[in-house]
């Protein structure tokens, strides 16, 4: 399992308690109102906000908390959305590369709790350009396994739309494409009939660097932490972690 992901989306996962739930809905809305800031509310031009709400759904948001994101962010309820992209980036253990992305209203304090966050959890904060350079921007759009859709069923509905790969995760599909093909990818899916979970921007690691399973825990430890502060909206990783060391580090949180 590679760590291009979202960490949110990768078959590591700790049983959802209220308040993991609650930040992801809090950082799921924080998507929409921006997109509504940035795009308009107008579902038919802002391609944005379609897949941020469609994610948000997909999540069990309720549909009131939804359509209340929309109105602030496009500025219905007098409420002020004004929201900065900022990107750190540094190293978990074993100089597994990391890229926090954090959608944050007040930047000093998003600075500083990633930072304090990385060292307490044994990474290192590193210089802008240092790690950004092994990872490209693509589109993801991610597709449930079920309902008899195979790989080649995906395969076939994206691949004249400007998908570059289909990648087997196991208990889902991830369609890789140009950043300006995403959304003609998501609406050839759409067209065959296959839903899809999400459909977002990524950074996606050229290099990855396989871990045992005592750096995985480490590496994991540090996402988990990360993903615990409000600032942190997306985390990608270059971490590559095999079917047998996973296995194992599921069979301890059993």
């Amino acid at each position: 399992m590679s760590g291009h992901s979202k960490w949110a989306t990768t078959k590591h996962q700790k049983a959802v308690t209220d308040s993991r739930r609650a930040k992801a809905f809090a950082k799921l809305i924080k998507n929409i109102e921006v997109a509504a800031r940035m795009g308009g509310i107008d579902l038919s031009g802002n391609p944005t906000l379609v897949d941020a709400i469609q994610k948000a759904k997909k999540t069990s948001v309720p549909n009131e908390n939804i359509d209340r994101a929309v109105k602030r962010g496009g500025g219905l309820t007098g409420e002020a959305v004004d929201y900065s992209t900022i990107m750190y980036e540094g190293y978990a253990a074993h100089g597994v590369a990391i890229m926090i992305e954090c959608l944050t209203d007040n930047k000093n304090r998003a600075a500083a709790e990633v930072r304090t966050t990385v060292t307490r959890n044994g990474g290192n904060m590193a210089d802008p350009g240092s790690v950004a350079y092994n990872f490209h921007r693509k589109g993801v759009v991610v597709v449930a396994k079920g309902n008899n859709v195979t790989e080649d069923d995906v395969l076939a509905a994206v691949l004249d739309a400007g998908a570059e790969e289909v990648i087997d995760e196991g208990d889902k599909f991830e369609v890789l494409s140009e950043v300006h093909d995403l959304v003609a990818t998501r609406t050839a899916l759409q067209s065959a009939g296959i839903d899809y979970d999400s459909a977002d921007v990524a950074f996606i690691p050229q290099l990855k660097v396989e871990v045992d399973a005592e750096t995985a825990r480490k590496v994991f430890r540090l996402i988990d932490a990360l993903e615990e502060l409000d600032d942190v909206q997306n985390i990608y990783s270059n971490y590559d972690v095999s079917a047998e060391v996973m296995a194992e580090l599921e069979a301890e949180n059993e």
